[in-house]
């Protein structure tokens, strides 16, 4: 269907005016979603690094679900959700890294988007934390040579066991019940 001109004198059908015609490319509901699952992730990772036990988060678990149940829209949660940190947390070297780590996550859940096993996703997620480490010495590979990276990437192995095998126990428990929930409101407001 073309656009119908305004012209009082004439009043015509132009289907070359398509290609101009502005629609919104999001529904205000999917904005919000993002805007509350963004604030979630970031709020639970700010709560969790109050307590006294290092590299325990929720966030691998939330990105693998979110990309689950929210597919392409999750990027725009991970990249929120990277912005309020860098702004939270102020822009340092790290942060250069979490505009990778969290995408390279993104990636290998797509891959699997079609798996529901739990057992399956804290495999993944216990893996992700162990290479988590590795993941964010890239940078210091790049800038101070291999010495540097591989400094920094062995000075952190003992938090990345900590970090793997935490990633695996809460994704196994919680992996099941933040699924249903999460699919019941994309239910309610399937994104586009």
């Amino acid at each position: 269907m073309g656009i119908i001109t305004k012209s009082p004198l004439l009043s015509v059908t132009n289907p070359h005016m398509d290609k101009y015609r502005m629609e919104p490319k999001m529904k205000i509901r999917n904005i919000v979603i993002i805007g509350m699952m963004s604030a979630i992730l970031f709020a639970l990772q700010v709560a969790m690094g109050l307590l006294p036990l290092p590299n325990i988060e929720l966030v691998s678990l939330l990105i693998i679900l979110f990309t689950l149940v929210f597919g392409y829209q999750a990027l725009y949660i991970i990249y929120i959700f990277v912005i309020l940190e860098g702004f939270f947390y102020g822009f340092g070297p790290w942060w250069i890294n979490y505009l990778y780590v969290w995408t390279v996550l993104f990636v290998v859940t797509m891959l699997f988007q079609n798996k529901r096993s739990p057992f399956l996703w804290a495999v993944v997620s216990g893996a992700y934390g162990l290479g988590f480490g590795a993941l964010c010495s890239i940078p210091y590979f790049l800038t101070g040579g291999i010495p540097s990276g591989i400094a920094y990437w062995v000075s952190g192995i003992p938090f990345d066991i900590v970090h793997g095998i935490s990633n695996f126990i809460i994704t196994l428990v919680l992996f099941n019940p933040i699924h249903k929930l999460l699919s019941k409101l994309n239910g309610y407001h399937e994104l586009c």
